[in-house]
C-alpha cells in the first residue's frame, strides 16, 4: 500500500520518503498536566483561576511516580520527536513557595527526560491555583506584595528554565500565562495593564542566556470568572513581545470562535523569529479538548510546513479531559498532531504558490481539492511502522488501565 502511495503522491510532486524524514524530526512538546487533571504535586490540590477540567473518570495519576509511569507508558505509543512540557505546579519534594523554586525541585523531571530520551523541556510558571491569586489577579493586582511574589515566581521559573536547557542540549520555552481579569465591567482598563507591563518589565530584568531560554506571553479572551475583561489581551501581548524581543504564544483556544491561529502564524513569523503555539481544541470556547485530525489543525501544519517554519513555530500541546482514559488523550492529541504536520508535508505547496501568484484559482481550488483524496493514511501506516507503532494503541491502554490503573 505504501509503495502504490508512493507513485501517486510523486505523481502531485510530493516525496513521501522526504515528507518522512522531515516529520521524524519536528519535535512536539507533549504536557505533563494532561495526567492529573492539572492538579500538580505542589499541594495546591484543587484547579481555581480561570481554568476548569470536566469529569471524573477512574486512574488520574496521585504523585510523581505514578504521573512518571502514565507519562513513560503514554510517550511510549507516541511516534516522533517528544518534548516534556511542565509546570512549575509540578516541583518535586518542593517545601517553599513558589516564589523560591529552585532547579533541584526539577533535578528529578530532568533525569526523568533523560531517560526517555527527550529532545528537551519546556517550562511554565504556574500562576493559578494559589493563595496569592489575590481577587483573581496575579502581575496586575493593585496589592504590590501579590505581584512581587509573582514577579519572583516568574524570574526563578527563568533561572529553572537555563538549567533545563544546560541540562538537556535543547532551548526552554517560558511561557507566562496568567488568569487576571474581572467578571463584570471594569472601571479602569489601563492601570491594570500598566501594572502588569511593569510586572512584566521587572521579570525579564533578570539576566538569562537567551539563547538558551526562549521566553513568551501568551493572551486569552477569557476565563471563567474573568468573562468581561481579561488584562492580558492579544493586541496587550503582541505589541509587547514585540517591543521587548520575546515571543508570542498563540494558543487555538484563546480567541474568539471566527479567529484562527492559521491564519495568525503567519502574520507572526513577518516580524518574529520565533512564534510559539499551544494546540488545544475548543469548542464554543476555551474548552482544552482533546486534539484532533480536523481541518483547524491541518491548517496550523499548512503554515507550519508551507513557510518554511518547522524550526520557528515551537509546537506544544495543551488540553486536559477528565472525562476519558488519560492517556488515551494524551496519546490520540499528539499522534493528531503528527498527523497534520504529515499531511501539509505531503502537499506541493510549491505548485500551489505559483497558481495563486498566476490568479488561476479555478486550478487552485482543484489542486487543493485533489489533495485531500491521497492516499494519505498508508503513508501514515508506513510511518507508524517505522517507529515501531501501530495503529491500534487502544489495546495497549487497555491493558495498561486494568494492571495499573484500575488499582488506584
Amino acid at each position: 500500500m505504501y509503495e502504490l502511495a508512493k507513485k501517486e503522491y510523486a505523481l502531485y510532486g510530493a516525496d513521501t520518503e522526504a515528507a518522512l524524514a522531515k516529520l521524524k524530526q519536528i519535535p512536539v512538546s507533549v504536557h505533563c498536566w494532561q495526567g492529573d487533571d492539572v492538579v500538580g504535586l505542589d499541594g495546591g490540590g484543587a484547579l481555581s483561576g480561570g481554568i476548569q477540567t470536566t469529569g471524573n473518570y477512574p486512574g488520574r495519576a496521585r504523585n510523581f511516580e505514578e504521573l512518571k509511569a502514565d507519562i513513560k507508558k503514554a510517550f511510549s505509543l507516541m511516534p516522533g520527536t517528544k518534548r516534556l512540557n511542565l509546570h512549575a505546579s509540578y516541583a518535586v519534594g518542593a517545601t517553599v513557595d513558589r516564589d523560591k523554586y529552585e532547579p533541584g525541585h526539577f533535578a528529578e523531571w530532568v533525569k526523568f527526560a533523560k531517560e526517555l530520551g527527550l529532545h528537551g523541556i519546556d517550562f511554565n510558571p504556574t500562576m493559578f491555583s494559589h493563595k496569592n491569586v489575590k481577587d483573581g489577579l496575579t502581575l496586575s493586582s493593585p496589592d504590590g506584595s501579590i505581584r512581587k511574589f509573582w514577579v519572583e515566581h516568574c524570574k526563578a521559573c527563568i533561572g529553572i528554565a537555563e538549567y533545563f536547557a544546560t541540562e538537556m542540549h535543547s532551548h526552554c520555552l517560558v511561557n507566562i500565562w496568567i488568569p487576571d481579569g474581572f467578571k463584570d465591567v471594569p472601571a479602569d482598563r489601563l492601570t491594570p495593564r500598566l501594572r502588569l507591563k511593569e510586572s512584566l518589565d521587572e521579570i525579564l530584568s533578570c539576566p538569562y542566556d537567551r539563547s538558551k531560554v526562549v521566553v513568551a506571553v501568551e493572551s486569552k479572551v477569557f476565563g471563567i470568572g474573568v468573562e468581561s475583561y481579561t488584562v492580558g489581551s492579544n493586541e496587550f501581548y503582541q505589541n509587547y513581545a514585540a517591543k521587548n524581543d520575546i515571543c508570542c504564544l498563540l494558543d487555538n483556544g484563546h480567541y474568539h470562535p471566527l479567529e484562527y491561529v492559521s491564519d495568525k502564524i503567519p502574520a507572526l513569523l513577518a516580524f518574529y523569529d520565533k512564534v510559539a503555539l499551544h494546540v488545544t481544541r475548543g469548542v464554543r470556547w476555551d474548552s482544552d479538548h482533546v486534539v484532533l485530525f480536523e481541518d483547524e489543525l491541518k491548517e496550523i501544519a499548512k503554515e507550519i510546513v508551507r513557510n518554511d517554519a518547522t524550526e520557528k513555530v515551537l509546537i506544544g500541546l495543551d488540553y486536559f479531559d477528565a472525562g476519558i482514559n488519560r492517556l488515551s488523550a494524551w496519546v490520540t492529541g499528539q499522534r493528531a498532531m503528527q498527523k497534520a504536520l504529515l499531511y501539509a508535508l505531503l502537499i506541493n505547496h510549491g505548485e500551489l504558490k505559483e497558481l495563486q501568484d498566476k490568479a488561476d484559482f479555478t486550478a487552485l481550488m482543484v489542486k487543493q481539492e485533489e489533495v485531500k483524496d491521497l492516499p494519505f493514511g498508508a503513508v501514515w501506516k508506513e510511518y507508524l511502522k517505522r517507529e515501531n507503532l501501530t495503529e491500534d494503541y487502544l489495546t495497549e491502554i487497555r491493558k495498561y488501565e486494568k494492571e495499573e490503573l484500575s488499582r488506584r
